[in-house]
């Protein structure tokens, strides 16, 4: 699991995803990068990224009902903070990837740990 909270910015390239007014207030995103499916949301003009796999079921994640700062696995109920990428609700019990995400230029980045 990869969380942006505690990350080492030298382990870490960012990729760029496309302008910030795509993606207005309470809205996401979904997008590949390399092999790794990854959900953006705008939160009130604050952006996270978390893994778009739910860790109960590998099934997708990104289509679930948030509330708050928390996804809700369209799937099984599993809850994650989409924050840190911390499971806080069962089934759910192992945490999905977080990616830190920055805004440079009105441009979305997402950082994903270098191969």
């Amino acid at each position: 699991m990869f969380n942006y909270t505690l990350f080492d910015e030298s382990k870490v390239e960012f990729e760029e995803i496309a302008p910030a007014s795509e993606l207005p207030g309470g809205e996401r995103l979904f997008v590949d990068i390399g092999d790794k499916p990854i959900v953006i949301f705008n939160i009130a003009g604050q952006f996270y990224a978390i893994g778009d796999v739910c860790s109960h079921d590998d099934g997708p994640l990104g289509d679930g009902l948030l509330e708050g700062s928390h996804v809700v696995c369209p799937r099984h109920g599993g809850e994650f903070d989409i924050r840190t990428g911390q499971a806080v609700q069962m089934p759910a019990a192992v945490d999905i990837p977080a990616y830190p995400v920055q805004v440079r230029d009105g441009v979305i980045f997402v950082g994903v740990p270098k191969e």
